[in-house]
């Protein structure tokens, strides 16, 4: 399938499964360590599935490995994107913790604009299921001796223009290219005394479907072997 759609964006959890397949691959000799740094340096490095596909060409496991997540859906991933931003909606415009906190989390929608205001407090934005109410939503975010933390799914491409001042703004996700039809999260604003953190991850219903395709192909392995 992927020798199909070469030039299509891989994701985050795509790039982790061939990771996994380099680490059980060094693990029972067929590579040496140095070969291993190598590959899995391309593999992080790798934006479509047509890089990522020579990763692992000569490894008995990438003949049996499943799809890649992205396009095991019952749509593609273009769809899949489209159906969650929902255009011509408001959505949540603020979220303020003052000696307090505030989440959102789950089933909610984002406006393009959204304002974190956090003294002395912390608040908690997860998009791992939100819908979005425009293809580019701007965080703002203001972190006096407080903190804020923003959850993106894989997928998603998030551009960090934030400062801190005595401080932390983590724009380790910052870059990271995204999917097709992807929206794509601006964060912006300042940490005065407090810290901006942005991280992604996956679900645990994906983790849990990462791990059944672990043992898939340790099962599958194991009876090449016998």
């Amino acid at each position: 399938m992927t020798e199909d759609l070469p030039e299509l964006r891989a994701s985050d959890a795509d790039r982790e499964r061939v990771a996994e397949i380099l680490r059980d691959a060094v693990a029972e000799g067929r590579l040496a360590m140095e070969e291993f740094d190598e590959r899995l340096g391309a593999t992080y490095r790798a934006r479509t599935y047509g890089e990522l596909e020579p990763i692992t060409a000569d490894l008995p496991a990438a003949a049996a490995a499943p799809a890649p997540l992205s396009l095991r859906k019952d749509t593609t991933a273009v769809t899949r994107w489209s159906e969650r931003i929902v255009s011509g909606t408001d959505g949540s415009g603020a979220g303020v913790g003052i000696l307090g906190g505030f989440q959102r989390k789950g089933r909610w929608t984002i406006g393009r604009r959204f304002t974190a205001v956090c003294l002395l407090g912390g608040g908690e934005l997860d998009l791992r299921e939100a819908n979005f109410a425009g293809p580019e939503v701007v965080i703002t975010c203001w972190a006096l001796m407080g903190g804020v933390s923003i959850v993106v799914p894989p997928g998603v491409e998030v551009d960090v223009r934030g400062l801190g001042i005595m401080g932390g703004f983590d724009a380790q996700e910052d870059g990271v290219p995204g999917e097709p039809g992807a929206p794509r999260v601006i964060v912006k604003g300042l940490a005065l005394m407090g810290g901006v953190a942005v991280e992604r991850k996956l679900l645990k219903e994906e983790r849990r479907r990462l791990r059944e395709e672990k043992r898939h192909l340790k099962d599958v392995r194991r009876k090449e072997l016998d």
